[in-house]
């Protein structure tokens, strides 16, 4: 990682760096906004904070006045779906917007995740401890009440569920058995919200050959898991695909001696191309 010297391109996200020595008290909204300053170098953070304060406040006396946690979420639910429009849509699952928490206001759509985050910020402005789960495919809000944890799926329009009902439907939605479903429903750490934001946003820039924002979001997902090959594999790939041949035949290189035989042939490919890049700036 020295040759890009990743680690000081996000020394001013103080948020992330507590990821990276694995720290559990990260502000979850904060680390998110972080993110999106990767695409957006100038973003000022205050308006969606102001934007988190002003539901809050809002929401004060629904919530004070709901006689149980499910009036809570459905009084949740109702502001930020019913009055100001959050909702998933498939075109969020697109566009690197659909998961930068500025955006998904503005447009009023986004993917499970990035909603769940902003439903998360205006719940813990109201002390309501709501927190995200990694479940299966599909991000979720959870809630424990007296009676049982409660579901929010702020992609369907903030739809509350208990806890059998939340995994006959992640069941119908993934093909798995509630024995495998189940232990996937407990609260997530920051870390793997954090990587799990960090993998759509890589899939959709791979998948969109948007090769300069890839890069940034590998160098972060490879700072979080330095001893992973994947990872440092990924970003000897990227960092070449970015163009920058350079920096890409090193890490390549350190990747070959420990590569899986079966990726030997691919990595020749890839450390071929790096010196024929190179060969074309002479």
């Amino acid at each position: 990682m020295s040759s890009f010297d990743a680690e000081s391109n996000f020394a001013a996200d103080e948020e992330f760096a507590k990821l990276l020595i694995r720290q559990d008290d990260v502000n979850l909204e904060i680390a998110a906004l972080e993110l999106a300053r990767d695409g957006h170098r100038s973003l000022d953070f205050t308006p969606t904070l102001g934007w988190f304060d002003d539901r809050a406040a809002e929401l004060a006396g629904p919530i004070a006045r709901a006689a149980d946690e499910q009036d809570m979420l459905e009084a949740l639910a109702g502001c930020l779906s019913g009055s100001h429009g959050l909702t998933g849509s498939a075109e969020a699952f697109q566009t690197a917007e659909g998961s930068f928490l500025p955006e998904v206001i503005a447009s009023g759509h986004g993917i499970p995740i990035s909603l769940s985050l902003i439903y998360i910020a205006v719940a813990q402005r109201l002390n309501l401890p709501l927190q995200g789960v990694a479940a299966p495919v599909h991000f979720l809000c959870r809630l424990d009440a007296p009676a049982g944890p409660l579901f929010l799926d702020a992609f369907s329009s903030g739809r509350v569920m208990e806890h059998d009902e939340c995994l006959d439907w992640l069941g119908r939605l993934t093909g798995l058995a509630q024995e495998q479903l189940a232990p996937t429903l407990g609260p997530a750490r920051p870390r793997q919200i954090i990587q799990r934001m960090l993998n759509n946003l890589k899939a959709i820039y791979i998948d969109h050959d948007n090769w300069k924002p890839a890069l940034s979001v590998q160098q972060r997902l490879t700072l979080l898991e330095p001893a992973s090959y994947a990872q440092r594999r990924d970003l000897a790939l990227v960092t070449l695909k970015a163009g920058h041949p350079d920096r890409a035949l090193g890490m390549l290189q350190s990747c070959a001696k420990t590569a899986p035989s079966d990726e030997l042939v691919a990595l020749k490919r890839l450390i071929d191309q790096a010196h024929s890049d190179l060969a074309q700036w002479n």
